[in-house]
């Protein structure tokens, strides 16, 4: 009967007695519970799971009852259940997830939310407790109206990318039955996110492709880095043009046509940018999404936990429960077709990999999460497990675009000072090594100093 319990119950914790002279050690519990998923305590069980009794479950059911409804506030929908395991009663407390949250615990001068970490109930960060509040009121941070005029922001960006993916023009009036603005003409966050200036401190990406597996000195170990800021249309584009150009697309010849083997799949790494600009906790201060690129690797993490449910790496993909942190954002990239309306991203992110030459099992994508942060991992399917892509009838095309465009910005000479600027490169020898060598051994580069190629006054031209 235990292990049913255990296996029924969303969370659990159990209690080898009913603590009555300190009972916030197992009400917290309860706050816990009810702020996030629900779940159960079981009193008269070890926490190794070993059945001890209860002495009087009567009293302490009426007890438990009474604690409840005196400490914790709003009262929690809860059952009480005796049951006789093994000749001995325990007492099992069901506590429901509950809708008007926060659920604080009240006593002793204290007023407090708990929400779950792992196995314990931890006192929740304001930013949680705040999260707690708009979800217990029905409202969402993205719908919430600002004091941000919309006529003192142009969104450029928002209507020609609306045009352009959708064929229809942004009218004025979809911005407010789009859910951008009031009818006062005031912004809510979600417009405040769209518009062209960057006016959320918290809209922002880091990128950066680090040199080898692990993360070191930005300055020493990072091969590229950017860092985007503003409207969430010109991070997603931002964000997908760094991951594409530090990625590599190789190919396979065969007898009549070659196969392209690209790192990534384009799809996959879209779905995985747009699930973390739309679902990510805009709330916490200070903080923003994170791309890393590894050699064998990609990581895109957002702030933010599940917003509803178990961590994702205990859930099933396939039946996951879509909840959207911010629907209204949400539903405008259902508009523009960056997503799909249902929460089929995590799935999409796993097919479209899973279509990519060379995957196998192995290389199946990642999720992640705890209370605060939310991450994909994506494998490269052209790297091997001795540390080296692949190499064998394996013929890689470097960067051609980014080659292109350097020779195309080098009409007139340039210095290399201005050459990785322009392709935005910030590290020295990786610029030589994949960009200026193999150009100037291709002959489509020639220095205008050729007797002095470590000349200070060095410029460098189309050939």
């Amino acid at each position: 009967m235990i292990e049913q319990l255990i296996a029924e119950a969303t969370e659990c914790d159990f209690k080898a007695a009913l603590e009555t002279k300190k009972p916030k050690s197992w009400l917290k519990s309860v706050s816990a519970f009810a702020n996030g998923i629900g779940g159960s305590l079981i009193f008269g069980v070890e926490d190794n799971r070993q059945i001890c009794g209860l002495a009087d479950v009567q009293a302490d059911a009426e007890t438990i009852s009474r604690l409840i409804k005196e400490r914790i506030t709003p009262l929690p929908q809860f059952v009480l259940t005796p049951l006789l395991e093994e000749n001995k009663h325990i007492l099992v407390l069901s506590v429901a997830a509950g809708r008007t949250t926060p659920y604080y615990y009240k006593a002793d001068g204290v007023r407090e939310a708990y929400v779950r970490v792992g196995n314990e109930s931890i006192a929740a960060p304001d930013h949680v407790v705040n999260e707690l509040i708009l979800k217990g009121t029905n409202r969402s941070f993205d719908a919430l109206v600002t004091d941000a005029k919309k006529t003192n922001y142009s969104f450029t960006l928002l209507e020609a990318t609306y045009l352009e993916r959708t064929g229809l023009r942004f009218e004025p009036a979809d911005y407010v039955s789009f859910g951008l603005a009031d009818k006062d003409g005031f912004l809510t966050n979600a417009g405040k996110l769209l518009a062209d200036q960057h006016i959320v401190y918290n809209s922002r990406v880091f990128c950066t492709r680090w040199n080898g597996l692990e993360k070191g000195s930005i300055f020493d170990d990072a091969l590229d880095d950017k860092e985007f800021e503003g409207n969430l249309i010109y991070l997603l584009q931002n964000g997908s043009d760094f991951v594409r150009n530090n990625s590599k697309v190789r190919f396979v010849k065969e007898a009549h046509y070659r196969v392209d083997k690209p790192d990534y799949s384009d799809r996959a790494v879209t779905e995985a940018l747009v699930n973390a600009l739309i679902h990510r906790d805009y709330i916490v201060l200070g903080s923003e999404i994170h791309i890393d690129m590894y050699d064998d690797r990609l990581e895109i993490q957002s702030p933010g936990g599940m917003f509803e449910g178990k961590p994702i790496q205990e859930c099933d993909i396939n039946t996951v429960s879509s909840v959207r942190r911010n629907p209204v954002i949400a539903d405008l990239f259902h508009r523009m077709k960056y997503m799909e309306r249902r929460g089929s991203g995590l799935k999409k992110i796993l097919s479209e990999t899973a279509k990519l030459p060379g995957y196998t099992e192995q290389l199946k994508p990642e999720f992640f999460s705890t209370p605060s942060d939310f991450r994909v991992v994506l494998k490269n399917v052209n790297y091997n497990l001795d540390g080296a892509t692949i190499q064998v009838a394996i013929q890689v095309t470097i960067q051609d675009k980014r080659q292109n465009e350097l020779v195309a910005f080098c009409a007139e000479a340039r210095t290399r000072e201005e050459m990785q600027t322009f392709i935005g490169i910030a590290n020295r020898s990786h610029f030589r090594k994949t960009y200026l060598n193999p150009l100037l051994e291709a002959g489509r580069l020639k220095m205008t100093i050729p007797d002095k190629p470590n000349s200070k006054n060095q410029k460098y031209v189309k050939a």
